[in-house]
């Protein structure tokens, strides 16, 4: 069972910048393809951006391609999602996901481990 923690989330001026990290445990962390999904108020959760577990490929969201970026750190059982540039349609609760798939893959259905997930608030 692999367990997720978020963190990095909080309260940030419009064009501003966060740095979101997921940390694993209790897995074999360089084996997963990781993703990031976000949860705004009122809205189905929406896929942000994937990396496989090599880091040879990655995806995005239309909507945050060119200011978000997803990395990881495979030593360091983490994944790394910086967001550039935030706007206010931003606001949502950021979750980390793992999975099985050799890819960068984009549904949900493709993840079978989450975390909690951490806040992220854009102020305009």
């Amino acid at each position: 069972q692999v367990q997720l923690g978020e963190s990095g989330g909080g309260l940030v001026q419009a064009g501003g910048s966060l740095r979101l990290s997921c940390a694993a445990s209790g897995g074999m962390f360089s084996t997963l393809a990781m993703g990031w999904f976000r949860q705004a108020p009122g809205k189905e959760r929406e896929f942000v951006g994937g990396i496989t577990r090599g880091s040879i490929n990655t995806r995005y969201g239309d909507s945050v391609k060119g200011r978000f970026t997803i990395a990881r750190d495979n030593a360091r059982n983490t994944v790394y999602l910086q967001m550039n540039s935030l706007k206010p349609e931003g606001r949502a609760v950021y979750y980390c996901a793992a999975g099985t798939v050799p890819c960068a893959a984009k549904p949900e259905r493709d993840y079978d481990f989450w975390g909690q997930g951490t806040q992220v608030t854009v102020s305009s």
